[in-house]
């Protein structure tokens, strides 16, 4: 059964990070495409990065550019979001998807809360 689990959310105050954690299970993250998303209040879901292949060739929207790092752990079987210089834009529930940019609303976890408020 395939499942991920997001973690690590929570209240930072503008300029600050945090780091979000996908745990995966029922599957191996490192054969397939893994993406983050997210959604704003009152807002559509928004593509913010992804990662593929052995190579883990990365792509990130132009609004997270230069802020956000994608990895992952095979060892973990783990995905990661790595978040600096957090704006208040940047809140919203964020979830990891088995995809490549183009992400169906089919198999996401629970999604994590990010707030960036001062």
């Amino acid at each position: 059964q395939v499942q991920l689990v997001e973690s690590g959310g929570g209240l930072v105050q503008p300029g600050g990070s945090l780091r979000l954690s996908c745990a995966a299970s029922g599957f191996t993250v490192r054969m397939y495409a893994m993406s983050w998303v997210r959604q704003a209040p009152g807002k559509g879901v928004e593509w913010v990065s992804s990662i593929i292949g052995g190579r883990n060739v990365t792509t990130y929207a132009d609004s997270v550019k230069g802020r956000f790092t994608i990895s992952r752990d095979n060892a973990k079987n783990t995905l990661y979001l790595q978040m600096n210089s957090l704006k208040p834009d940047d809140t919203g529930v964020y979830y990891c998807a088995r995809c490549w940019i183009s992400c169906p609303r089919t198999g996401w976890g629970q999604g994590t809360q990010v707030t960036v408020s001062s």
